[in-house]
């Protein structure tokens, strides 16, 4: 296990729906921005916490994820660091990373899985020493990522890496999409009891303006259909018992993408 360093995070919305994070290691003097929305909530956010950006970790490259890397790179000299499998399409890339590599952030140690199908190159970054991940838009809070790019077997197969990672492990996503989430999980499993709780949490804190982010991976292990797509009784409901699971992970974004 890597050292624990005393990182600090910060979450903040910006554009629409989306989520940054700054991730902040007051001994070293770094802060990484998870993704780069808005070049102007970016700066914002790092004005209020007074802390000097040095990093940017792309997720993918999607403009609401990389529409801030140029601008706030000719501002502050920050590293890029983004999925090798789409370097050609992250703005201001300086350093490509893929599945199995890990960097350094400070004493840090980041590790980086490949977690394709929303787009061909998605990355999830995961420090183990702090029992984080981002998963970009592969994983959100009670749904998963548009497959876009992929197929539902690859996304699936994406999926299952973060289901592998320790159950405690908190989950920051790109975009506040639960409430969302939350109705359509409850269409697919209408009778889970640990969904329903959690949905009727999730709408307290929306109602109060509070973000239902970051998640924990147990939580999604319990609630979140896209997760689950292969309990029997999930499959049972689809009409898809002795099917693979992906097929049934499938079945599940597809009624999803109709909702």
């Amino acid at each position: 296990m890597d050292a624990m360093a005393n990182l600090q995070f910060h979450q903040f919305p910006c554009l629409s729906d989306n989520y940054g994070v700054l991730v902040h290691d007051p001994d070293a003097g770094l802060t990484a921005s998870i993704d780069a929305p808005d070049a102007t909530a970016v700066r914002q956010a790092l004005a209020a916490k007074g802390w000097k950006l040095t990093h940017i970790f792309n997720t993918h490259h999607h403009g609401d994820h990389t529409g801030g890397n140029i601008a706030l790179r000719d501002e502050t000299g920050c590293s890029i660091i983004g999925p090798r499998g789409e370097s050609a399409r992250i703005p201001g890339i300086d350093k490509a990373v893929g599945e199995g590599d890990t960097f350094a952030f400070g004493p840090t140690q980041v590790h980086v899985l490949d977690t394709p199908g929303h787009t061909a190159g998605h990355i999830t970054y995961w420090i183990p020493s702090n029992g984080v991940a981002f998963t970009g838009d592969t994983l959100f809070s009670l749904g998963c990522g548009r497959v876009m790019e992929g197929t539902a077997e690859m996304m699936w197969k994406s999926l299952r890496k973060i289901m592998a990672l320790p159950p405690a492990t908190r989950i920051y996503c790109g975009h506040e999409y639960t409430l969302a989430n939350g109705k359509f999980a409850l269409t697919i499993e209408p009778d889970n009891k640990a969904l329903k709780e959690r949905v009727a949490q999730c709408e307290s804190l929306r109602a109060e303006g509070k973000p239902t982010l970051p998640t924990r991976l147990d939580h999604e292990l319990e609630t979140n259909p896209f997760l689950r797509a292969g309990e029997p009784g999930i499959k049972a409901r689809l009409g898809l018992s002795g099917e693979a699971d992906w097929k049934s992970f499938a079945e599940i974004r597809l009624r999803k993408n109709r909702a």
